[in-house]
């Protein structure tokens, strides 16, 4: 007896009665084409939009209605959450959002890097909590960005990433 190890996908001749069933069921195959470009799609973006957050916390310039966005990331750190050594951990946000956001864009170890904005994200709905409109420095900005970091920490870099390319994930 052979045992395969194809890593393609099982389907079930007879699937069980709770199974989607696409209304449109040609539809189907462009779903299952454009999935991967499409995640490949979310991961460049959330990686662009972290990116503009650390740029100009390590340039020094303003950011938005932020005259200094590192100055604000170690007064939140160390003033608002009271931890210890809020520039150091200030000078680690500013890596993660910029060295961070690159290898993300590029699926290079998506998952730690999601994973430490995960973290990230929940320490900046913390300090923010309980207001909820970003408007007013509120945490539903920083909660969706919460939940997109875990499933990218979750689903990893995908089918268009230096990850697969390298043949490597974590």
């Amino acid at each position: 007896m052979q045992i395969s190890h194809s890593t393609a996908p099982v389907v079930a001749e007879n699937p069980s009665p709770s199974a989607e069933r696409l209304l449109f069921p040609a539809l189907g195959s462009f779903y299952s084409r454009a999935e991967p470009v499409l995640y490949a799609v979310l991961r460049v973006v959330f990686g662009i939009v972290m990116f503009t957050h650390g740029l100009p916390k390590a340039l020094g310039i303003s950011h938005g209605s932020m005259a200094d966005p590192m100055a604000g990331s170690i007064n939140l750190i160390q003033n608002v959450m009271g931890l210890p050594f809020a520039p150091q951990l200030g000078f680690l946000v500013m890596l993660l959002e910029t060295v961070g956001a690159v290898m993300l864009a590029i699926g290079l170890w998506a998952r730690p890097v999601a994973l430490a904005i995960t973290v990230q994200m929940a320490g900046i709905c913390y300090a923010l909590g309980p207001t909820w409109p970003w408007i007013d420095r509120g945490i539903e900005f920083p909660m969706l960005m919460l939940f997109l970091a875990l499933y990218i920490a979750v689903r990893g870099s995908g089918s268009f990433a230096v990850d697969r390319k390298l043949k490597v994930s974590i």
